[in-house]
């Protein structure tokens, strides 16, 4: 589990296929940034752009993992040295700062418009339409691994647009600062709002 309060950003240096075949993954190297890596152990899940992995090899400021031709097809921004937002897993010591997250991307939005207003910027993003029924004003919704908070939503025939309004910190801090008109975000809805979907349509 994690918060989508992002610690730090990283950058994946190295993305070495891990076979020749269609589905075969890659296996990423990542410089940890300022992450604190000494508590860090193999097995452990670390988030990237919001997708979870699992630390195969460590050293004090890098970190290996692999990445499925799956995940890879459910993601943006795993295949190709960048930068990545990262988040260790929660602990029960941690202060949930954000909002419960799974590490598990539900899918792929699309920017639509990016653009300051007044000191903070506004992230217009359009949701699938499988997706659209999770979204709501106020509610939570993690975009590359970050947390945020819905401040509008238009309901369209492929799905919602929804806005949020970022803070000059969170620019500063993420790499939600690189994003243009038309870039590809992973989308993470809030949990409970899956939970209430699923107890409806079994009493429906």
């Amino acid at each position: 589990m994690f918060t989508g309060i992002v610690a730090t950003v990283g950058k994946i240096l190295s993305v070495i296929p891990l076979g020749s075949g269609a589905d075969a993954g890659v296996r990423l190297t990542v410089d940890a940034g300022s992450l604190p890596m000494q508590d860090v152990a193999l097995g452990d899940s670390i988030a990237l752009n919001g997708a979870c992995m699992t630390v195969i090899e460590k050293t004090a400021n890098q970190f290996t993992v692999d990445v499925s031709r799956e995940s890879l097809n459910r993601t943006v921004g795993l295949d190709a040295p960048g930068e990545v937002n990262l988040e260790k897993a929660l602990t029960l010591a941690d202060r949930l700062g954000g909002h419960l997250v799974s590490g598990h991307v539900d899918g792929l939005g699309t920017v639509k418009k990016f653009e300051p207003v007044g000191e903070s910027w506004e992230l217009l993003i359009e949701a699938p339409k499988d997706l659209a029924k999770y979204l709501a004003y106020k509610g939570s919704v993690v975009v590359n691994g970050v947390s945020l908070t819905v401040n509008r939503i238009q309901d369209t025939a492929s799905g919602c647009e929804f806005s949020i309004n970022l803070i000059p910190h969170t620019i500063q801090v993420t790499t939600l600062k690189h994003l243009r008109s038309g870039s590809r975000v992973n989308l993470e809805i809030d949990l409970i709002a899956r939970y209430v979907e699923r107890m409806l349509s079994l009493t429906a």
